[in-house]
């Protein structure tokens, strides 16, 4: 079996119930909290290079609302990188990894398909 990585932040619900989810479908995962344990822009540029960094950023977070003004104009990839390697909370969440390929935010239908 293909090993899946999550990331994310462990106190999130979404985190939490897409965690219980693999669970509950015997998904062997390695789970990185990158608010704890940091995220390197080498991993955020790779995964927006997949998926575009504008699916990677979460613009309707607390997070991204309080930042100010300028740097949430104009973005651009190197921008949103250093934005989202400053401040983890931006990053979708959760993002998974498996088969050279990433995923982000939790959707039962969709892991379904993904996993089974």
């Amino acid at each position: 079996m293909t090993m899946v990585k999550i990331y994310g932040i462990k106190n999130c619900d979404t985190m939490r119930k897409a965690r219980k989810w693999l669970d509950t479908h015997n998904v062997v995962y390695d789970f990185h909290d990158y608010k704890t344990q940091g995220i390197d822009a080498e991993t955020l540029s790779r995964w927006a290079d997949l998926i575009s960094y504008e699916k990677l950023l979460n613009k309707n977070g607390t997070t991204f609302r309080k930042l100010p003004e300028a740097e949430k104009t104009d973005l651009t990839e190197v921008r949103a990188v250093i934005l989202m390697q400053t401040y983890p909370s931006l990053i979708k969440r959760p993002v998974i990894e498996y088969k050279e390929k990433i995923e982000t935010g939790f959707n039962p239908e969709k892991y379904a398909m993904i996993f089974s």
